[in-house]
């Protein structure tokens, strides 16, 4: 598939088959995300893969408020065969900015405009969903309920120092309705692109 129609056809699925995935395309999504980008090459990141009924009902009931149960919204998520947790580790950027030859021995976490740990693993995340586009499957990414995130590590044994940034869902794509959020529309160029200038936007419109 050309990369131009992966990113045109990528959107969030919530509803899947039970049909199962080749573990061989789970290996190819996973490997793909350690090609996305980090501070320093820190790769302060980790993925939970689940694969097996039992471990994917140990998820749900992890990451889901006690009595919540099956809603519409996760009735065709559930189904999904294959979840992976993207996770990403603070600890492995400071320790490597900490490094002689980065220097930031004081491990201040002020020298950081935003969270790289989060953003970096963000960006893998991202490569696996368009991976999974490009293998004919549908994914989506969700967030866990910080509420949620002791239970999660609880069952699976994951360290403190690494906190989900959210879950993908992979699977093949059964019907499903548009999400109401899809009736927003994309946000044009016109919208979004300040060339130069902030103030630049309303005469890049005139000039076309």
């Amino acid at each position: 598939m050309e990369f131009a129609d992966v990113v045109r056809r990528r959107r969030m699925v919530r509803n899947y088959t039970t049909e199962p995935v080749d573990p061989g395309v789970v290996d190819q999504i996973l490997q793909h995300a350690l090609h996305a980008p980090s501070a320093g090459f820190s790769q302060g990141w980790a993925f939970l893969r689940l694969d097996t009924p039992e471990q994917i009902h140990v998820f749900w009931d992890a990451a889901t408020p006690p009595g919540a149960g099956v809603d519409s919204w996760s009735e065709g998520l559930r189904r999904a065969p294959v979840v992976i947790v993207p996770m990403s580790c603070k600890r492995a950027y400071l320790d490597r900015y900490a490094a002689p030859d980065k220097g930031w021995t004081d491990r201040d976490e002020s020298r950081w405009p935003v969270p790289y740990w989060d953003i970096d693993t963000g960006m893998a995340a991202l490569l696996m969903l368009l991976t999974v586009v490009d293998e004919g499957l549908g994914a989506c990414f969700f967030g866990v309920p910080p509420e949620r995130i002791p239970a999660f590590r609880d069952a699976f044994g994951v360290p403190e120092d690494y906190t989900p940034i959210g879950a993908i869902t992979i699977g093949h794509r059964a019907p499903d309705r548009r999400s109401p959020s899809l009736k927003r529309g994309r946000r044009g160029l016109d919208d979004v692109v300040h060339h130069g200038h902030w103030n630049s936007l309303p005469n890049l419109r005139e000039a076309r």
